[in-house]
């Protein structure tokens, strides 16, 4: 019995440490693509977002700056008073989840109650918009590990991870 578990000991890291390398290349490969791609975004007066719907709540999506990884980006609320966001202009509200955008306008420094999260967010004045990807690459640890969208949990805020 005792051999039994110095053997099972000595085998048991093997098998953590196989299970994690199949995973990290996808992982790897996808933050390399991505800090390429920050690399060739031209520095510039505009940001970019990620549309981020989730039925029931109010918040936009995340923006960050051209060549800053989405780690570091900002779940914001949209003042549409100069333009409506995109999904809000066809009225087909969600129909753009996940489609990233060039977004033109600024942070107002203002904060803005996001009563289903219980959260306060910045305020972000869009001014106009072009779409950029209809399917761009995953920045969010569901996508990158395959889990289909229904498995994440309808409340659960993701936060992305490139």
């Amino acid at each position: 019995m005792r051999r039994f578990f110095s053997l099972l000991g000595a085998f048991l890291p093997l098998l953590f440490l196989a299970g994690c390398e199949t995973a990290l290349p996808g992982i790897q490969a996808a933050k390399v693509a991505m800090a390429q791609k920050y690399a060739t975004e031209t520095p510039g007066d505009y940001f970019i977002g990620r549309r981020y719907y989730k039925p029931d709540f109010k918040f936009w999506g995340y923006i960050r700056r051209p060549g800053q990884p989405w780690s570091e980006s900002q779940l914001v609320m949209l003042n549409e008073k100069q333009k409506l966001a995109p999904d809000r202009e066809k009225l087909d509200f969600g129909s753009d989840n996940n489609y990233e955008y060039k977004l033109y306008g600024y942070f107002s420094g203002d904060k803005v109650y996001e009563p289903a999260s219980n959260t306060i967010y910045p305020e972000f004045v869009l001014k106009n918009y072009e779409l950029i990807s209809t399917n761009p690459a995953p920045i969010f640890s569901s996508q990158l590990s395959g889990r289909a969208q229904a498995e994440v949990n309808r409340y659960l805020i993701e936060k992305p991870q490139l």
